[in-house]
């Protein structure tokens, strides 16, 4: 008997899986998994129902299972990715990732949790040009960007940009985390670059969302202690983890970070963090999915390249209507780094230069907002 090939892809599918529970309720309800997209779930378990039931055209993405079962439903027509030993990370991951999952063993030191060994791996692998490794960064990436679209599905989004060199402690910190605050208490879904400095305060704003106001400025003064990840990534990650476990249970948002930035860690305060390799991918992700608008912060040359990155779509209007855009600090933005000049200038008798302002002071930001989508 020769072993059945796999069905050419022809682009259709039926539902996603992405966890046991979701396996065993589709396996119950439906007695099949043809054409079904099975992703990074452990099948070491259920090895009868795979030898089972119908799996014509189903894909397994780095699913655990016996070598019985592996061999049955390739057989039955299935593709079979296997999973990857050795790696810090799982290339066919379902979902985005939380704060303690990319920290976890933080009391050994920053260098060993799995953050810290995906960014090491990644500098070794794209050392040395090995094409294995960067389809996995490629396929690991993708899978974060279905697990973020599914995250954020019908959610409005605000993303808030900023620099990495805003330290704990300044009043500038102080206001961004009121600016996530408000943008969160508002019923946006805030979105960051998911690292240290102005993302970390917006994120940490939202955390702070569902509680009273004073709980936000004590957490304030606890971050304090440790007001840079330089020179220590370890001690300014448990001053976040010890507001976390002093106030439990606060509002969520999303981080965007990349290993490609690795020195800059991601910060604990953003309940779901979508990680990639590739910071182009990243960064035009996270502005894509800032469909409410985007609130620019006093940044350098990152957050120069993200206004420019989101004045491109709203000039073509290629997403659809321009989206709002808010620069903060006029100083910042017409003297010392002048991107608002010609951010106006382009917008000039096109549709987003009503969908652009300046202003001042952070606290002026949401209503800037309000009135640019109004």
């Amino acid at each position: 008997m020769h072993p059945t090939p796999a069905q050419p892809y022809d682009g259709s599918r039926d539902r996603e899986i992405e966890t046991l529970a979701e396996f065993d309720e589709v396996v119950s309800a439906h007695g099949t998994l043809a054409h079904h997209r099975v992703q990074a779930v452990d099948l070491t378990d259920r090895t009868d129902v795979l030898l089972s039931v119908d799996t014509t055209g189903a894909v397994f993405l780095g699913c655990p299972m016996d070598p019985r079962a592996a061999a049955g439903v390739r057989a039955a027509g299935a593709l079979v990715f296997p999973p990857v030993p050795g790696l810090p990370f799982d290339p066919y991951r379902g979902h985005v990732y939380s704060p303690e999952e990319l920290f976890a063993s933080l009391d050994e030191g920053y260098e060993a949790t799995p953050d810290a060994r995906a960014y090491a791996w990644f500098r070794r692998t794209r050392a040395d040009g090995d094409v294995f490794g960067s389809m996995l960064r490629a396929v690991h990436d993708d899978s974060v960007s279905d697990a973020l679209d599914e995250l954020l599905a019908g959610a409005q989004v605000v993303g808030v940009m900023g620099g990495h060199a805003m330290a704990r402690g300044t009043q500038e910190y102080a206001g961004a985390a009121r600016l996530g605050r408000e943008l969160t208490r508002a019923g946006f879904t805030v979105a960051t670059g998911g690292g240290p400095g102005a993302m970390e305060a917006a994120n940490l704003g939202a955390y702070a969302a569902p509680f009273g106001d004073r709980m936000l400025e004590e957490a304030l003064l606890l971050l304090a202690k440790a007001p840079s990840f330089v020179p220590s990534v370890t001690e300014w990650a448990r001053a976040a983890f010890e507001v976390r476990e002093r106030w439990p249970g606060g509002g969520a948002s999303v981080g965007v970070p990349t290993w490609f930035y690795g020195h800059e860690p991601p910060n604990p305060f953003a309940a779901h963090i979508a990680k990639y390799f590739a910071n182009a991918t990243r960064e035009d992700g996270l502005l894509a999915r800032s469909n409410a608008g985007v609130v620019f912060l006093p940044g350098a040359a990152g957050t120069v390249q993200e206004i420019f990155d989101n004045a491109t779509p709203n000039y073509y209007e290629s997403r659809g209507a321009p989206t709002p855009m808010v620069l903060v600090d006029r100083a910042h933005w017409t003297e010392r780094l002048p991107a608002w000049p010609l951010l106006r200038s382009l917008a000039r008798g096109r549709s987003m230069e009503a969908r652009i302002a300046l202003v001042d002071r952070i606290d002026e930001a949401p209503q800037a907002l309000k009135r640019l989508a109004g």
